[in-house]
């Protein structure tokens, strides 16, 4: 493999540009983008300096020959240009939610396997530096044996956000792919990454959203909220994806004897009143990150019983890579990985399409609003 890594872009927005971002600090080469349409990927590639653009994905494989693809794209967009790069032998890096359901990530998941591609799987708030500092926290016995996790938040997104794909399962929309999957990520990362059994019940209380012509950054989408929304000329579009879920997991640790309990509560629609955060409790202490992805302060309850904040080791302090943003730091933290690993030098464990395809088939289950499944045997 060249250490010249090529890689080319899907997506025009805050994705696909955050992609290009970390794949270049990682040392790899943007060497085009491709986006739905053609004035918005020409206007995007040419500010970014990416010489190709293009809105026909197949062709840009044939003339852009990459080694990575990275798909930053609505997960319902994701299975045939995956397809297609892995069959043409890129290696893929793909945000979540990996698809718009458990089977089609499977199928991906094992295409990947027989073609004997890398994968990366952008479920990346596990690489928050709050998140590594508990990490090690745990694994140091910080907190004795880990008993309990708790992922509590409520984001109070507006509710006349434009009709688009987070309204609808089949475009990969729904709060379970958009905010579960960082969180299960997280337990993971932190405790253990075998996942026992689940159950858990969704909630749309959204209904409906306008349809409003113009977004094509997902970041910027509450710019175009209509401002007269009684206006009777307005047109409406119905969400079927959820805006709420509760949680509850088990998973498997090697620092405990039992499984770690987990509770992930949230509400897309509410406000908060306290602090979104998560927590890992212990036979011997606990640990308490502010921040619906554990991004912001630390804090250690240790022997002496009560509560105290922790400053980041300078050992994660010095990887962080100088970037604003903590979804542009995970991004880049996760790209180095991969981009490392491609070229076959020492490299961290990262997620990969395993992890992928069964946090898929967990969110379908969880959809079903089903009791206790067991999910330690998915394929």
């Amino acid at each position: 493999m060249s250490q010249n890594l090529r890689v080319l872009i899907a997506g025009t927005g805050f994705a696909g540009e955050g992609h290009a971002q970390a794949f270049r600090a990682a040392g790899a080469e943007i060497v085009g983008m491709v986006g739905r349409t053609p004035h918005v990927v020409e206007d995007v590639a040419e500010r970014l300096g990416i010489v190709y653009a293009g809105t026909n994905w197949a062709e840009a494989l044939s003339v852009c020959a990459p080694d990575i693809v990275s798909i930053g794209t609505p997960g319902g967009a994701h299975f045939e240009p995956i397809q297609q790069a892995i069959e043409a032998g890129c290696h893929v890096f793909c945000d979540k939610p990996m698809t718009e359901s458990g089977p089609t990530a499977v199928e991906l998941r094992d295409l990947a396997l027989a073609k004997g591609v890398k994968t990366a799987y952008a479920a990346s708030y596990r690489y928050t530096p709050s998140v590594q500092h508990a990490r090690a926290l745990v694994a140091a016995g910080a907190i004795g044996e880990p008993t309990e996790i708790e992922c509590i938040s409520h984001f109070n997104l507006e509710r006349n956000i434009p009709f688009g794909w987070s309204h609808r399962r089949a475009d990969g929309g729904g709060r379970l792919n958009n905010n579960f999957t960082h969180t299960l990520s997280i337990a993971c990362a932190v405790v253990g990454e075998k996942i026992l059994s689940v159950m858990g019940e969704v909630r749309d209380d959204l209904g409906r959203a306008p349809i409003v012509e113009g977004v094509h950054n997902f970041a910027t989408r509450r710019d175009f909220i209509p401002r007269d929304l009684d206006d009777p000329t307005l047109q409406w579009g119905e969400s079927d994806a959820e805006w709420s879920y509760t949680v509850l997991a088990r998973l498997e640790s090697p620092m405990a004897r039992q499984p770690v309990s987990v509770l992930f509560k949230h509400g897309g629609l509410v406000p908060r009143f306290h602090e979104d955060h998560i927590v890992f409790y212990g036979t011997e202490g606990a640990i308490y990150i502010k921040g619906h992805y554990g991004s912001r302060e630390l804090f250690l309850h240790g022997a002496d019983g009560d509560w105290q904040e922790q400053a980041l080791p300078d050992g994660i302090a010095e990887g962080l890579p100088d970037v604003s943003g903590e979804t542009e730091l995970c991004w880049h933290l996760l790209a180095r990985d991969f981009v490392a690993d491609i070229r076959g030098e020492p490299a961290p464990p990262y997620p990969t399409f395993r992890e992928g395809a069964e946090y898929q088939q967990i969110i379908d289950i969880i959809r079903e609003n089903a009791g206790w499944t067991n999910v330690a045997g998915l394929r």
